[in-house]
């Protein structure tokens, strides 16, 4: 036992739980709920209360940031779940795995004690509890970016879900193997999974929550494929869901919104939202980021590009979605400034280039050497002058196209001939 339990117990009464709650401090209040636990009675009373000094010992751990305890106590109630139901078994031990979630730092942990869990409810039997601590592990692994291992678990706990036919639990898996295949680059697994999630969830009624989830996948995937106007219908559908609740996710959904309306060429729409009942709730560094990428985009501004990345960089750069979408956008930004600087001239110094557009003068070099193997002008870089040589399009003769045409067409009318005169002398 812990060495918070003292050695004699105390009746498991409700008179008990008030002198935990009216103890000097968390300390004293922790030591009579434990003691409280250990009282053998199992009456249908004391069992109550004992589930009551549970979650309220649940909580003063979680206050006072006792992470490992909480995972001891799991431990040490193994004996109290063998006389409860096993539908309280699964409330409890899910209400202590997010009690543990809710303590900074303690993500190795709760995927130690998830383990832990699964391997107790296998030796029990408790598929029902197992296959949602198996759920739990596999966020868990994902967040941590243990892909490898999440992959592994995945598939053998949808087959078994689907046989048993649960469908709430199903969606939920199955969303996490979209996300799962999306964060691995692979995105026709990703989408295959997103379908099944929607599938399950059409046969049954889904908590708002988990549609704002389902919608905000299924915006991420869609602008991912460059359909930005579709994801941000999903991302909208996501957000009101997500506002609704109070989800900390709106603030998400509302940033890949306003992404979308960059992408799309209506920087201008960003202001007009931010501005709206639902987006000035959500005001803050987030929304502030999207803002400057938004102003810079519409100035044509790569210095405020830059200055707004600097700035901003956890919401933007530390972003993985938005930050792959912003490097796309910089990269057309960055072309588009290039290809107007260079038009007037047949020749100019690549340092007086970087001058105007005030990058680095390797940065410049490098862009437009991958300017001209992409073709997008015809041109040459002199390093040994640190120029850029600019060609003019080599036109193409008009008359050349329409005489192969011509060409073409007197073929067609020979062979035609040639079938006729073929049928004539038959």
């Amino acid at each position: 036992m812990s060495s918070s339990m003292e050695s004699s117990y105390l009746p498991a009464t409700t008179e008990s739980l008030a002198k935990a709650q009216e103890a000097k401090d968390a300390s004293e209040s922790i030591s009579i709920l434990y003691r409280v636990i250990q009282d053998p009675s199992s009456s249908a009373d004391a069992l109550r209360t004992k589930e009551v000094a549970i979650t309220n010992l649940t909580n003063y751990l979680t206050k006072e940031n006792r992470a490992e305890e909480l995972r001891n106590l799991l431990t040490q109630l193994r004996p109290f779940f063998a006389v409860i139901p096993k539908a309280k078994t699964a409330k409890i031990v899910r209400g202590i795995i997010d009690a543990v979630a809710k303590i900074p730092g303690t993500s190795d942990l709760q995927i130690s004690l998830c383990k832990e869990m699964v391997e107790w409810t296998r030796a029990e039997k408790r598929t029902f509890l197992r296959q949602r601590v198996e759920a739990r592990l596999a966020a868990l692994l994902l967040e941590n970016q243990e892909y490898t291992e999440a992959l592994t678990l995945l598939p053998s706990l949808i087959k078994e879900v689907r046989r048993l036919d649960d469908k709430l639990l199903l969606v939920d898996i199955d969303l996490l193997e979209s996300k799962l295949h999306f964060s691995l680059r692979n995105l026709p697994k990703a989408k295959a999974s997103l379908t099944a999630a929607r599938t399950a969830a059409n046969a049954i009624y889904v908590p708002p929550a988990q549609q704002g989830t389902i919608d905000l996948q299924s915006g991420i995937l869609h602008a991912e494929e460059k359909d930005y106007k579709t994801a941000y219908s999903y991302f909208f559908e996501a957000f009101e869901a997500f506002s609704a609740l109070e989800d900390p996710k709106a603030i998400f959904s509302l940033k890949y919104m306003l992404l979308c309306k960059i992408m799309v060429n209506q920087a201008d729409d960003v202001a007009g939202i931010i501005s709206s009942k639902a987006g000035l709730k959500y005001l803050g560094p987030d929304v502030d980021a999207m803002k400057a990428v938004a102003d810079a985009y519409s100035k044509r501004s790569l210095k405020y590009f830059e200055t707004a990345l600097r700035d901003y960089k956890s919401q933007l750069e530390e972003d993985p979605i938005v930050h792959r979408h912003l490097s796309s956008l910089y990269d057309t930004l960055l072309e588009q400034n290039l290809c107007r600087l260079i038009e007037p001239y047949s020749k100019v110094e690549i340092a007086r280039i970087a001058e105007m557009i005030e990058l680095q003068v390797d940065h410049v070099e490098k862009k437009l050497s991958q300017m001209i193997l992409d073709k997008k002008f015809a041109g040459t870089l002199d390093q040994g002058a640190g120029c850029l040589i600019i060609f003019e399009d080599p036109k193409t003769e008009e008359i050349f196209p329409a005489t192969l045409e011509t060409i073409s067409n007197v073929g067609k009318v020979v062979d035609s001939l040639y079938m006729r005169s073929a049928k004539i002398m038959a």
